[in-house]
C-alpha cells in the first residue's frame, strides 16, 4: 500500500513464543510443556495471588492512572524518587515510549546484533534509522557501538542480560562505555533479567544515574515476578526525561490488577529468592545436559540459554513441538542453527533433555 508507513510495512511481525493452545489445536496432543518464552515456571506467588484476588472486586473502576502505590513500592525498593518512574504496559510499552520520544526521522539508534526485536520495532515506527553493530562474541560490541556514533545519533539500545543469547556487560566495561557516550547520546539499558543476573561482575545501572542523566533503565515485572499476563514494567531516568515519557504515556496503560500484583510481589522476598534458586540449578542441569549431547551453548545471566543445533534450528525445533516441548527458534535474531530455552523446572529440564536427545538421533 502506498498511502501507509513505509518502514512499518516492511517490518516482519514479532513472533512471539508458540502457545500452548495453538499446538494442542495443530497436532491433538495435550501432554505439553512450555519453555519457550522465559516466564518463571513457578508461576505467582501467594502475596501476588492474594492481591489479585481483592483487586478483581474492583474491575468496574479505571485504574489508577500515576500507579501511585506501585511507584511508593518501587522508590522504597530501588531507594529511588518516584518521579524518576514511568510505568509501562509491560517494558515493551517503555522501550517503545523512549524511541518515540528520542528518535524521529532523520536521526539513528543503535543497537547491537542478535538483540531485543522490540528496539528494531521501537525505532522503526518512530521513524529513526536502525543501526546494528556485529557481535562479539554473541554479545554487545561496546567499542563498536562508540565508533557508530555520528552526528544523528539519538539513543543507543543494550540489553544486560541480552535476550536471546544470554550475554552480558560487565560493571567495568559498562563505567568505561558510559564515559565515552556523548551526553546529547541517550543510552537505555533494558535490564529485564536483572534479578536472574548473579555474576559478582554484573552492573546495576541504577548506580549510575545520578552520574550520567542521558541514562536510561527499563525492567519488567514479567520475569522472575512471574507477572507476564498482566503487562507491567517501568522505567527509571531523570525526572525531567520521566516527566517527557509520562506526557507521551497512553492514560491507563497499566491495569489495576497489574499494578495491585506488581506491587504486592516486591513485598515477597521469599518468592523471588526462590525463584533465583530454581533458576540457578536449572541452568546447572541444562548446560550439564547440552554438554553431555555435544552442543555448544551461550553462556547465560537470564533463565533461558541458547544453544547451536548443529543443523537448521526450526527443524530441530519442529521435531521437538511433536514430543510436546516448545522451545524458541531464534533464526529472526541472526542465529538460524540455535534455539533458546527457558529453564523450567527439574521435571522439564529432564523431559526437554531427553526429547532433545530423541530428535538429535
Amino acid at each position: 500500500m502506498s498511502n501507509v508507513h513505509e518502514g512499518i510495512s516492511g517490518l516482519a511481525p514479532y513472533q512471539p513464543g508458540k502457545p500452548i493452545d495453538e499446538l494442542t489445536r495443530e497436532l491433538g496432543i495435550s501432554d505439553i510443556i512450555k519453555l519457550a518464552s522465559n516466564e518463571n515456571p513457578l508461576g505467582p506467588g501467594p502475596l501476588v495471588q492474594e492481591a489479585i484476588a481483592t483487586e478483581l472486586k474492583q474491575l468496574s473502576r479505571y485504574p489508577d492512572g500515576s500507579g501511585y502505590r506501585l511507584k511508593a513500592a518501587l522508590s522504597e525498593h530501588l531507594n529511588i524518587d518516584p518521579a524518576q518512574i514511568t510505568l509501562g504496559n509491560g517494558s515493551n510499552d517503555v522501550l517503545d515510549l523512549v524511541a518515540r520520544a528520542t528518535v524521529e526521522p532523520g536521526t539513528e539508534a543503535i543497537i547491537a546484533e542478535h538483540s531485543f526485536v522490540v528496539y528494531r520495532l521501537a525505532v522503526t515506527c518512530a521513524g529513526g534509522t536502525l543501526v546494528t553493530v556485529p557481535a562479539k562474541n554473541y554479545g554487545t560490541d561496546l567499542d563498536g557501538m562508540l565508533d557508530a556514533i555520528t552526528d544523528a545519533t539519538r539513543t543507543i539500545f543494550i540489553a544486560n542480560p541480552n535476550n536471546p543469547t544470554g550475554t552480558w556487560v560487565s560493571r567495568t566495561d559498562l563505567e568505561g562505555f558510559l564515559a565515552k557516550v556523548p551526553e546529547r547520546v541517550w543510552v537505555v539499558l533494558d535490564e529485564a533479567y536483572f534479578e536472574y543476573a548473579t555474576d559478582p561482575e554484573y552492573p546495576n545501572a541504577l548506580d549510575y544515574l545520578g552520574t550520567y542523566p542521558n541514562l536510561i533503565v527499563t525492567r519488567t515485572f514479567s520475569k522472575i515476578h512471574a507477572l507476564a499476563a498482566l503487562r507491567v514494567g517501568y522505567s527509571i531516568s531523570s525526572d525531567a526525561f520521566a516527566d517527557l515519557l509520562n506526557r507521551a504515556r497512553q492514560p491507563f496503560n497499566v491495569s489495576s490488577v497489574g499494578l495491585a500484583a506488581a506491587t504486592a510481589s516486591l513485598g515477597d522476598a521469599q518468592f523471588l529468592a526462590t525463584s533465583r534458586e530454581l533458576n540457578k540449578t536449572g541452568m546447572i542441569e541444562l548446560e550439564r545436559g547440552l554438554d553431555g549431547l555435544n552442543l555448544p551453548w551461550i553462556p547465560s545471566l537470564g533463565n533461558f540459554i541458547t544453544f547451536d543445533c548443529g543443523r537448521p534450528g526450526p527443524e530441530v525445533f519442529d521435531a521437538l513441538l511433536h514430543e510436546g516441548v516448545i522451545v524458541r527458534p531464534v533464526a529472526e535474531y541472526g542465529l538460524p542453527n540455535h534455539l533458546r530455552v527457558t529453564v523450567g523446572t527439574s521435571e522439564e529440564n529432564v523431559r526437554f533433555l531427553d526429547a532433545l536427545s530423541r530428535v538429535l538421533a
